[in-house]
């Protein structure tokens, strides 16, 4: 299909939502209806000739979250034989399609990823591909392809695979066209400036070094640079502002650093070298030693047109830093797809966060939306509307059903309907859903709090203190309760010169408290909150984060800081590094 023609097929998707939505549940229920999950709630579900309508299936299904898939989906990973064989037992525990591997979520706030089944669904295929290519038209229909400039530096990783006791591997959802040899889009890496070696690596930092040294190499047939998440392309720049020397010397020679030990990554890059190339080298030494990292993108590789990553919801606050090291060339965004489902395309991919709206795309999933209360930081009851009951201005948690196997699940996701693309919802993405109501801060109260601070920070220490990244937990052990905020600075001497910066910190830290959400300022005021408590990490102790992430299965392209820790044991991580505490 030619890109004006998916292009002209998602237009006509969003001119009526309404009906789109209604064909797709159908499609799913007489698909699916055979399933257990179903069957618990609808007994007449595997009588094909009984139609469900969605009112009837919104009032018999409860809405779920992941937990109410937890014991199916462990059966699933065990392997057990009547839920991967049709004939012999017709109730499948949640999809009637075959089982081919599972994806891991980011596991953002526990550093524990959730299992999400792959099935093997017709339905899902075709949702999925006119979101994906119909993404791909649209970043086309911006940026047309040139064929004297056609590298692209990517940012992907496609992390270890695991596999379940019943046999079923499992990978991040990006990795499995990497895994995939059959995949008749394998062609498609080939623009790629790395070799496939290095996305195949297992050591995330040096395939991260890897990247940018076939990133430079190319550097005149570099196009676009693209990261799933914005937090990827600010590790890859600080390993450049702290290894530009051994790049430069690698490219020099022809040859590829010691501490890379991994033989094929190191022989694949050996190959894209090509040999000593020291004009090469100097030119791109020169670069940096002016030490002048404002659009440091743009001068390494001359011809980038775009750079693409994800930098709404929490990937918001490193937008200024991707600005002010991309200098001129534009920061594309990205699409609002999930692990479950896609769920939105981004038609305006050059808007800044602040303006990136969604599309809503009626034939990916069945969508309802529950009404979310800010003041509350709470879903107001257990009622959803559909398309027909959105408002626009009001805020709502996602809830999709799809064609693999999740029915009325809670996406976890907060959007603001800011009005219609066509009769399409037009989406702004908020935040992550608040985990219980017990929660005092929002991830977009802290992240608003902490955008504030750092501007007093700077102002009251009268120094350009750089918070590199930050994070909060609740302290449910204090009595009262206590929130504590983390953060790491780039230069973590800079703070602790002296009393006279540790007093300005307290009172920085007292400006952080004022700025903080409704919700939290209303419990402080009745005395249920202790005073707040500011401490500050060790260098490098995010990166720590990052690592222990992965050890437990996050998928390293997917991985993204938490802003909100629930988990105990990463709470004592970062206090294992603190250097000070106000």
């Amino acid at each position: 299909m030619t890109d004006d023609a998916l292009l002209k097929q998602l237009e006509e998707s969003t001119k009526d939502f309404s009906r789109h939505q209604a064909e797709t549940l159908r499609s799913i229920l007489q698909h699916q209806r055979g399933v257990r999950y179903l069957q618990r709630h609808l007994p007449d579900a595997g009588d094909h000739n009984l139609p469900i309508d969605a009112a009837t299936f919104r009032r018999s299904v409860p809405l779920s979250c992941y937990d109410d898939y937890v014991d199916y989906i462990n059966q699933l990973a065990d392997g057990d034989k009547c839920t991967s064989d049709y004939d012999h037992d017709p109730r499948h525990l949640l999809s009637v399609d075959p089982l081919v591997c599972f994806f891991y979520s980011s596991g953002t706030s526990s550093m524990k990823p959730k299992l999400i089944p792959y099935f093997d669904s017709t339905l899902s295929k075709g949702a999925s591909h006119i979101a994906h290519q119909g993404s791909a038209a649209v970043l086309r229909k911006f940026f047309p392809p040139r064929p004297e400039v056609n590298k692209r530096l990517v940012f992907i990783y496609a992390d270890s695979i695991t596999t379940t006791k019943g046999g079923f591997k499992v990978m991040a959802a990006s990795s499995f066209p990497l895994h995939s040899s059959s995949n008749p889009n394998r062609s498609l890496f080939m623009s790629l400036s790395s070799p496939m070696e290095v996305i195949l690596g297992s050591n995330v930092e040096h395939q991260m070094y890897c990247h940018l040294l076939c990133g430079l190499r190319n550097s005149d047939s570099i196009d676009a640079i693209h990261v799933p998440y914005a937090i990827g392309l600010i590790k890859a720049m600080r390993v450049l502002e702290s290894k530009w020397k051994q790049l430069c010397d690698d490219i020099e020679k022809g040859f590829l650093c010691s501490v890379i030990n991994d033989v094929r990554m190191r022989d694949s890059v050996v190959e894209v070298l090509g040999g000593p190339q020291p004009d090469l080298s100097n030119r791109i030494r020169l670069i940096f030693e002016k030490k002048d990292w404002g659009g440091i993108l743009n001068k390494l590789w001359p011809n980038v047109r775009y750079i693409r990553s994800v930098t709404t919801g929490s990937m918001k606050q490193y937008h200024s830093k991707l600005k002010y090291y991309a200098g001129e060339v534009p920061l594309v965004g990205g699409d609002y797809f999930a692990s479950e489902c896609c769920v939105a395309i981004n038609l305006d991919i050059k808007q800044p966060p602040d303006l990136t709206r969604f599309v809503m795309l009626p034939t990916a999933a069945y969508f309802e939306f529950l009404p979310f209360d800010l003041a509350e930081n709470n879903v107001v009851g257990e009622e959803t509307v559909d398309v027909c009951g959105v408002e626009v201005g009001k805020m709502y948690e996602v809830v999709v059903t799809t064609y693999r196997g999740f029915y009325r699940y809670r996406l976890g996701d907060i959007v603001r309907v800011v009005g219609f693309y066509n009769s399409s919802p037009l989406l702004e993405f908020v935040m992550r859903a608040p985990k219980t109501s017990y929660e005092i801060v929002t991830e977009g109260d802290l992240m608003a709090a902490m955008e504030n601070f750092q501007l007093v920070l700077r102002n009251t220490m009268g120094m350009a203190i750089e918070i590199v990244e930050f994070t909060s937990s609740v302290d449910f052990g204090s009595s009262p309760k206590r929130l504590k905020i983390f953060i790491e600075v780039k230069d973590c001497d800079m703070i602790l010169q002296d009393k006279l910066q540790e007093s300005n910190l307290r009172k920085c830290c007292s400006d952080l408290e004022d700025s903080l959400g409704s919700i939290y300022k209303v419990q402080r005021n009745k005395g249920e909150i202790s005073p707040l408590s500011l401490s500050v990490l060790k260098c490098g102790s995010f990166d720590r984060l990052l690592k222990l992430a992965i050890e437990n299965g996050t998928p390293a392209s997917q991985y993204k800081p938490p802003k909100i820790i629930r988990n105990p044991s990463i709470v004592d991580v970062l206090e294992e590094n603190v250097i000070v505490t106000i």
